[in-house]
């Protein structure tokens, strides 16, 4: 496409088969999306992208990755807030227009299998090596093993006892990420051979670090736990999901699509073929 999008903390530079997702420095900007830089996201990682109506005067114009496309967005689960979300890309309500336009361009360069989720994963996690401070150790991640050093500030007895922690990739199946901004935040190890329903406490777990107030901060952690979880797949790959990512179309959604087809036709943005090929494809999704 060779255009650029630019809103409020974002920009959107796209290209023929990806969009490159590019996040500002600033004090408004949330530390997350700092500290990711920016991210590569072609377009056979989406399932599909939205525009919709924002707060205050803006308008969202919203990617939504396929399930297991993003180690970031796989490990987080949900847990992001809205401001954190590198999908998302605010602009002027002016704009609705474009967004529009941007929206359905993206819809038309989707993969066939957009509605199914990826066999592996297609966006680039952070690259090692990384390293933070929890509450109770600090995890280091140099790509071949993660390792936790105890502080005796922080750490349980049953830690100290444990001693200072290091996990080669090998023994690793996943990791389980917690955020910091809700009650028992916690990094933990899946370990090969681990009887999930007998963990212990994540502050008992020598194979995990707690987070509290002020440790264990989402900008540091979150990268942490995508880029493990990225090396550990790449190691041995997930199991496929079975699941698909969206439910059957809304006849509702289908018309606010075609009215808004109906606007950018009018406002010279779409040819009358353009207009009448998309029109036709959408009620053939009814």
């Amino acid at each position: 496409m060779g255009d650029v999008l630019a809103g409020f903390h974002t920009v959107w530079e796209f290209d023929t088969d990806s969009v490159l997702i590019r996040f500002e420095r600033g004090i408004r900007t949330p530390k997350l999306l700092q500290a990711l830089g920016e991210r590569r996201v072609p377009f056979e990682a989406l399932a599909a992208v939205e525009a919709a109506p924002g707060r205050h005067g803006t308008v969202v114009l919203r990617a939504v990755p396929r399930p297991g496309a993003d180690p970031l967005v796989d490990v987080a689960d949900g847990q992001l807030k809205e401001g954190n979300d590198p999908y998302r890309l605010v602009l002027p309500a002016e704009r609705e227009l474009l967004a529009e336009y941007y929206a359905e361009r993206i819809r038309d360069a989707l993969g066939p299998r957009a509605q199914e989720p990826a066999e592996r994963h297609l966006v680039t996690a952070p690259t090692p090596p990384l390293t933070f401070k929890a509450y109770d150790g600090k995890a280091s991640f140099d790509g071949r093993a993660v390792s936790f050093r105890w502080f005796w500030t922080g750490a349980s007895s049953a830690k100290w006892k444990a001693g200072d922690q290091h996990f080669p990739l090998d023994e690793l199946t996943g990791v389980e990420w917690r955020s910091p901004d809700a009650a028992a935040g916690h990094l933990r190890l899946v370990l090969r051979g681990a009887d999930g329903d007998r963990r212990p406490e994540p502050d008992q777990d020598p194979a995990a670090v707690a987070f509290g107030m002020g440790y264990g901060l989402v900008h540091e952690s979150l990268p942490f736990a995508a880029a493990v979880l990225a090396a550990v797949r790449a190691k041995v790959p997930a199991a496929p999901l079975r699941h698909r990512v969206t439910a059957r179309p809304d006849p509702g959604g289908i018309a606010e699509r075609i009215r808004h087809l109906g606007e950018l036709h009018q406002a010279g943005l779409l040819t009358d073929i353009e207009f009448s090929t998309k029109k036709a494809q959408l009620l053939a999704e009814l």
